[in-house]
């Protein structure tokens, strides 16, 4: 079984950066697709950008494209996202997820906070 925990949140002024990261337990971390979602209060969670098992080929949400990046170090079992240009409306708690079982997320971590103020 894989487990996910994420770092990096907090809270920074519009314009400002954040760099999210994931740290997987577990073996075969190489093997998988992740991604990010975020879901803001009173929101549906969303998809955010997603990375392959390789990290040679990335997809982001229109709202993000530009700004963010999905990158992966597989020696690290660790996957990241880079903010920059960041928005109030960027403001939300981000998951990070993996398709473990199918073509699917289905394992996911436990959220960290991004709050960026105007």
């Amino acid at each position: 079984q894989v487990q996910l925990v994420e770092s990096g949140g907090g809270m920074v002024q519009a314009g400002g950066s954040l760099r999210l990261s994931c740290a997987a337990s577990g073996r075969a971390f190489s093997s998988y697709d992740m991604g990010w979602f975020r879901q803001a209060p009173g929101k549906e969670r969303e998809f955010v950008g997603g990375v392959t098992w390789s990290g040679t080929s990335t997809d982001y949400a229109d709202s993000v494209k530009g700004r963010f990046t999905c990158s992966r170090d597989n020696a690290k079992n660790t996957l990241y996202l880079q903010m920059n240009s960041l928005k109030p409306e960027d403001t939300a708690v981000y998951y990070c997820a993996i398709k473990y079982r199918s073509n699917e997320y289905d394992i996911w971590g436990q959220g960290t906070q991004v709050t960026v103020s105007s």
